[in-house]
């Protein structure tokens, strides 16, 4: 970047090109969930614009995305959306951007929700990555070394000469169709600490049959430390799914895991690139939604 000149404002067109990305992206991860679990349930529908996702009651995108930003919705919309939600036993809960139709903070007052949780969304184009070498289509795809059997010793095991070819820095790469389990397994034990590693354990698993998601490692050791996915939609890469076991944190694996992603997706046509943090750890992270709400009502 060259300066503030070079981000997108933060207008309603960028707002609604972020928030269909993310819609995208949930939705493709849904359909996963249904091929690899059809007893879930899990499935999604289009309401005024508006994607809502069913992926199980306890699931972190059991949600709406882009409600009100692609046109007003009415009373009848919602009740539509809360049937959706309430028929398969979960609350109806919606990720609502500042930029959404001014009419539908009343419209929500006035059916008893409120809200519960923020979100922060960063963006930053990321045109000027495709310059940068070594992260071509063609050419990370031929780098896949021999696929890995996941063992809890590849992640400390010793390879030297890796990591002496990447400079010291862990190595980055795309998984091979053969790694979905190691990726799976990485990016859960990195929340193994914190008592959400089964709960990611099986999110890893859907993530890696969710199309459109590529996956990534970076590897130190001869053993993978860390794990990352992006997602790309129209333009927009949508970065997801950082995590780093707990002995290879502060190594620099996310920073690298980063920089890949970002370079990938510039790579393969995207200008813009996002992420989403919120305060509560295994939330949904939604572009261009700023607070969520859900009704006070049962």
């Amino acid at each position: 970047m060259s300066g503030a000149a070079a981000v997108p404002f933060a207008d309603l067109a960028l707002a609604r090109r972020l928030e269909r990305a993310e819609a995208a992206s949930t939705a493709r991860f849904v359909e996963a969930r249904a091929r690899l679990f059809p007893a879930s349930g899990a499935c999604w529908i289009e309401v005024a614009g508006a994607y809502a996702m069913f992926d199980g009651v306890a699931s972190p995108v059991t949600q709406t995305f882009g409600l009100g930003m692609f046109q007003a919705p009415t009373a009848g919309d919602l009740d539509r959306l809360e049937a959706f939600f309430h028929a398969r036993g979960a609350p109806a809960h919606h990720e609502v951007s500042p930029l959404a139709d001014p009419a539908l903070v009343p419209l929500l007052n006035n059916r008893g929700y409120r809200p519960f949780e923020f979100t922060s969304v960063m963006y930053r184009p990321i045109g000027d990555q495709a310059s940068r070498p070594g992260v071509r289509d063609t050419e990370v795809v031929q780098a896949f070394p021999p696929p890995l059997a996941f063992d809890s010793s590849e992640l400390r095991r010793g390879s030297p000469k890796r990591e002496e070819r990447e400079g010291g820095r862990p190595a980055v790469r795309l998984i091979g169709d053969a790694e979905q389990e190691l990726y799976a397994r990485v990016a859960a034990e990195g929340w193994r600490d914190s008592g959400y590693g089964d709960f990611m354990l099986e999110i890893g698993r859907v993530s890696a049959n969710t199309d459109g998601l590529y996956l990534f490692v970076a590897e130190r050791d001869g053993g993978a430390i860390a794990a990352g996915a992006v997602h790309l939609h129209d333009g927009v890469a949508h970065l997801a799914g950082a995590s780093t076991i707990p002995e290879g944190r502060r190594r620099g694996a996310q920073l690298a895991l980063l920089e890949y992603r970002l370079q990938y997706a510039a790579a393969n046509g995207c200008d813009i690139a996002l992420m989403g943090a919120s305060r509560a750890a295994v939330h949904s992270a939604t572009p261009s939604a700023t607070d969520s709400a859900s009704p006070t009502r049962g």
